[in-house]
């Protein structure tokens, strides 16, 4: 399909300087960007950031008479854009405005007010050659901010004021979106309290730089609860018109680290290409955000609980920065995806949200001859009373908070830095059953109910999630079964009972340490992400506990966690058949491609970006083939066509699968006999998780 539509040009004959008895020129500029005018930032985003400098975007305010054309745009430090300029860059500027049309926020056939004239877009144009016209018509200004960088520095002259929250919030754009960096949605936490949304009216807040990370590692500090927001369109003030879906984007890290200011998590290009508005936030992580104490007030998931603060605040002011607060997705990846699992089920959290992601969700369990492994604690929730005892001793022992009196011992622990508590050996990191915010042992997949979000949902894997949770062996191994005994850290028995199942055939290069592992890794993949997830989307179609739900497995992946240092050299070659890593989806999700390895890794994530955006604006990953056309986007188009489909779970082909790549292919549930074997058949969620 190709787009039908011409960019034509027109400059008025005789266009006169602009009357200084103009409105907007006579008085001084309003105290926000958007007090007069919605602002859309439009660029043509191909997400290949070594093409940014061949393109460029530009700014549509609302209309006004041409004579006030030049004063709107100098109100934000622009010029009204060249004929030139439009003739340089035609092809990127007739799929920005033609998508306007088509997604009826202006109507580029009557056309927009330019440099010495009016530029439309249609088949038929109709304009006038009189300087000085009265009809008003949408103008079309330079945007100076032409890198596209998350980390670029704030060009001076960009920044864009917004009134939301009772507060004046500065922040700025560059390239490719609006961007407010840093906005406080609670007060500082007090230690072991839950959050307090922030109270401060009547404030000017700089949202041109990130706010600190929660404390981790040895970084970060507890005053922390700050979110970040790129958006394409700021719309007038008081307005609610035009507004965008949001992605609400919940970090991982295992509870313990990560931020809402990863470079590879920035919303700035989804939101761009998208055109939706994309939200990060920080929570409070490891002991700080989750420990839990029985008998006490200190109930835990205080980290859920700001997930949960944070929603409310884009739930009441997203609207200011374009978002629809009725239109909202979460998603988060490994722990982040945790969250989403735990938010869909958290009486505090259902409503706020209509649709929601999960990439790489971990799960495991009793498998193996194992009491349980890491990734148990992340769909199954402890007691508060055994989140205690797992954690709870070790860490005021590590504090030196010896007392028999537990008041006193909290006492004692709420005077030590946080930088030493979050770097003790063992750290509250698990998501409890508290009785509020969470208040079920798992997500209730077995009915359709009150307890679980009844929303759209998408859950997925990379191809080798479970190779970054698999040790692989300093020395060389002797055997596959030495082998497999220490890479998954079980007995000659369940290794000689994985080897005798036939199920994880073992592949010989030659390397059999590399050999070995690759059958290991699979089976940590199975039993840590596939089956459960697969599981929970199966039983949530099923029982309809979930509106409808789809399932993915990305097979082109770059980089990731790699505890291992397995990757390197590998990870430059996308046909390498391993090492999809945890944590190597993201720029498949944002579109933040590191580097670009072959034309495929940018078919293949411009494509995945499509498919996530449709899913955030409609609960549906199969974009509209119009929308693409509309949109420019061609190599998508392809992609569709011939991956086809990206069918519902229980849809009934049997197809239940997408594999992403280039271009993708849908199959069935993957390694189901496997699953079945480990204790993890489909059906797990329908007969009660057992």
């Amino acid at each position: 399909m190709t787009v039908l539509t011409t960019l034509v040009v027109t400059v008025a004959a005789g266009f006169t300087a602009l009357s200084s008895s103009s409105p907007l020129e006579s008085r001084a500029a309003p105290d926000v960007s958007n007090a007069k005018t919605s602002l859309t930032l439009i660029y043509q985003n191909n997400l290949n950031a070594s093409d940014d400098k061949n393109h460029i975007g530009a700014i549509i305010l609302d209309a006004v008479p041409q004579a006030d054309a030049a004063a709107a745009c100098a109100a934000l430090n622009e010029k009204l854009i060249s004929k030139a300029t439009l003739q340089k860059y035609e092809d990127d500027f007739n799929n920005a405005l033609s998508y306007q049309d088509y997604a009826k926020y202006s109507d580029s056939e009557r056309g927009y007010y330019i440099e010495g004239g009016i530029v439309s877009v249609g088949n038929r144009v109709s304009y006038s050659s009189k300087s000085g016209q009265r009809k008003p018509l949408p103008v079309l200004c330079t945007q100076s901010a032409n890198n596209g960088a998350a980390n670029a520095a704030l060009v001076e002259g960009t920044q864009v004021t917004v009134k939301a929250a009772d507060n004046t919030i500065i922040g700025y754009r560059n390239q490719k979106s609006f961007r407010f960096l840093g906005i406080p949605y609670a007060d500082k936490p007090q230690r072991f309290k839950y959050p307090v949304p922030y109270s401060k009216k009547g404030q000017t807040i700089q949202a041109t730089a990130y706010g600190s990370s929660c404390a981790q590692g040895s970084s970060g500090s507890e005053d922390c609860l700050f979110l970040n927001i790129q958006t394409p369109y700021i719309p007038k003030a008081n307005s609610k018109t035009h507004l965008r879906p949001v992605l609400f984007y919940i970090h991982g890290g295992g509870f313990t680290g990560g931020t809402g200011s990863d470079l590879g998590s920035d919303g700035g290009n989804l939101a761009s290409k998208e055109d939706i508005v994309v939200v990060t936030i920080n929570y409070r992580l490891s002991t700080l955000g989750f420990l839990a104490i029985p008998g006490t007030d200190i109930k835990g998931n205080f980290g859920i609980a700001d997930q949960i603060a944070a929603l409310d605040w884009v739930v009441a002011h997203i609207a200011a920065f374009g978002g629809d607060p009725k239109k909202i997705t979460i998603m988060g990846g490994s722990a982040g995806a945790g969250s989403v699992r735990a938010l869909l089920g958290s009486p505090k959290a259902i409503g706020k949200f209509q649709g929601a992601i999960a990439h790489s969700n971990l799960g495991g369990g009793v498998a193996l001859g194992l009491s349980g492994d890491y990734g148990t604690t992340y769909s199954s929730y402890y007691t508060v009373e055994q989140s205690y005892q797992v954690a709870g001793p070790q860490i005021f022992a590590a504090a030196g908070c010896t007392s028999t009196n537990m008041q006193e011992q909290i006492a004692c622990l709420e005077k030590v830095p946080a930088a030493q508590i979050v770097q003790f050996d063992t750290v509250a990191r698990y998501v409890v059953q508290d009785g509020t915010i969470v208040n079920t042992p798992e997500l209730v997949l077995s009915t359709r109910n009150a307890s679980t979000a009844h929303v759209p949902v998408i859950f997925g894997i990379t191809h080798d999630d479970g190779a970054s949770f698999t040790s692989y062996p300093k020395t060389g191994v002797a055997s596959h079964l030495e082998g497999l005994q220490k890479e998954l850290g079980i007995n000659s028995t369940w290794a000689q009972r994985i080897i005798d199942s036939n199920l994880f055939p073992f592949t010989s290069t030659g390397n059999l340490t590399l050999d070995s592992f690759n059958v290991s890794q699979r089976v940590t993949t199975d039993k840590m992400f596939r089956c459960v997830d697969q599981a929970t989307v199966f039983a949530g179609t099923q029982t309809r506990a979930f509106q409808k739900a789809y399932y993915y497995q990305l097979d082109r992946t770059m980089d990731g966690y790699d505890p291992n240092a397995l990757g390197g050299p590998r990870n430059d070659d996308p046909k390498n058949p391993y090492f999809r890593f945890h944590g190597a989806d993201g720029p498949w999700l944002f579109g933040n491609l590191p580097r670009i390895r072959d034309a495929e890794d940018l078919s293949s994530v411009q494509l995945s970006t499509s498919l996530f955006g449709a899913f955030v604006r409609s609960g549906d990953p199969n974009p509209d083939l119009r929308y693409l056309d509309q949109r420019g986007y061609g190599k998508v188009v392809e992609g569709v066509r011939r991956f086809g489909r990206w069918s519902e779970v229980g849809g009934g082909r049997g197809r239940e699968v997408m594999v992403l790549d280039w271009p993708g292919r849908s199959t069935g549930f993957v390694d189901t006999e496997q699953c079945a074997w480990l204790g993890y058949p489909l059906d797990y969620y329908l007969k009660g998780g057992v």
